[in-house]
Parts: C-alpha cells; structure tokens; sequence
C-alpha cells in the first residue's frame, strides 16, 4: 500500500472509530481520537441520522465497496428470506475479495481486491478478476500456479498474516501451505468478523 493510501486509510479509520488496516491499528493505539485539530474535543450528540450513516460508512469501509456495491447488495438482502441486516452482511462476506483476506492470502481488504484484480486469483481453478465476484458453497479459491512463487504468496503460504487477522471462521477450509480455501458453507452473521450494528444500517435504507 502506497504512502499516501495509508494515511488515507490511517484518517479514514479516526474518522470512523474502526481500524481498517493493521498500520491504522497501531495508530490508533497511540492517538485513540478522531483526526484534525478537534479529534481531541468532547462531540456534540450525533442525530439518528448521522449515527445511521455513520454505521452504513463503516460497514462500507470493512469490505471496501462503493455507496452503489452497497446499495445493490442491500436490496438484495432485503429480498432474501430472513433477516435484511444478517442477510446484507452474509452476502458481502462472500464476495471474493473478502474470502481471500479471511483465508489469509492477503493482509488488507485493499492488498486482497488487488490481487483478485491482477487475476492472481482462480475459482474452481479458472482465474476470476471482479472482487465482487459471489462465491458459492463449495467453491474452492485458490492461487493461479503462475502467481504461486510471487513474495506476496509465499509471504501469505508462511503464515505471516496471522498475527493481524482474525481466526479463521468455520465457514471455510483453508489449506494455507497450499494457498487453497473452500467455502464450505455460507457465512453466519455470528462468525463474520466485522464489526456492525447492521439495524442501522437498515434504518439507514429504509429511511
């Protein structure tokens, strides 16, 4: 991640009162206040709005998707049998970007649509370069043989994100030597790590 991105990323995470990256993390460990001139000032009370929005921009910026990803994902859970919080949250997990950082093959949400991009990522063995891309049950993600001798790779084979990223949840098998992860089931909101009041976020749409 560039110099600038972080920052970027750094102001993001005061702003929102969530660390996005392990940098922001470290950051916010030793200035746990929001950023500018009045992060230190005690806040006015946030209207319902502002709280709304505010859990709807976290959310967003956990999985790192534009207003219009989000939007679409939303009206999509909101169509789906159960309920819309859960279901928005459980639909964004599988996204393939998500499942390459959970799987540990990536150590920012950023580094993980990036390499799906690049298409250094295959599904089902076929490369795939849309992080947005629905995984299924069952499906197996994996590192194209080209790519698999890149550092980012071997870095990622070793374990070295691990000590960043949460454990990894029961809804995938990963073989992290092998650089493979199977989605063996759908998420469940309970396992998903992220953090979000997700009735918020559906006042938030509903509104």
């Amino acid at each position: 991640m560039s110099s600038t991105r972080a920052r970027r990323q750094t102001r993001l995470s005061r702003s929102l009162g969530l660390a996005l990256t392990p940098k922001a993390a470290k950051y916010m460990e030793r200035r746990p206040y929001g950023p500018g001139e009045h992060g230190r000032a005690r806040k006015k009370q946030d209207s319902d709005y502002a709280v709304r929005l505010r859990e709807k921009q976290r959310l967003r910026a956990q999985y790192g998707i534009r207003e219009a990803q989000m939007t679409r994902a939303f009206e999509e859970a909101k169509r789906t049998k159960g309920l819309t919080g859960e279901n928005l949250i459980e639909l964004l997990e599988m996204r393939l970007d998500a499942l390459v950082l959970r799987a540990g093959f990536a150590r920012t949400i950023a580094q993980a649509r990036q390499l799906v991009v690049h298409r250094h990522i295959t599904v089902d063995g076929a490369r795939v370069d849309r992080p947005s891309f629905r995984v299924a049950e069952g499906q197996l993600i994996g590192v194209h043989q080209r790519s698999e001798t890149m550092t980012p790779f071997q870095v990622a084979a070793a374990g070295a994100h691990r000590d960043v990223l949460p454990a990894v949840p029961g809804y995938l098998d990963v073989k992290l030597e092998a650089l493979q992860a199977r989605l063996v089931r759908r998420p469940k909101r309970t396992e998903i790590p992220v953090t979000c009041e997700e009735q918020l976020v559906v006042e938030y749409y509903a509104r």
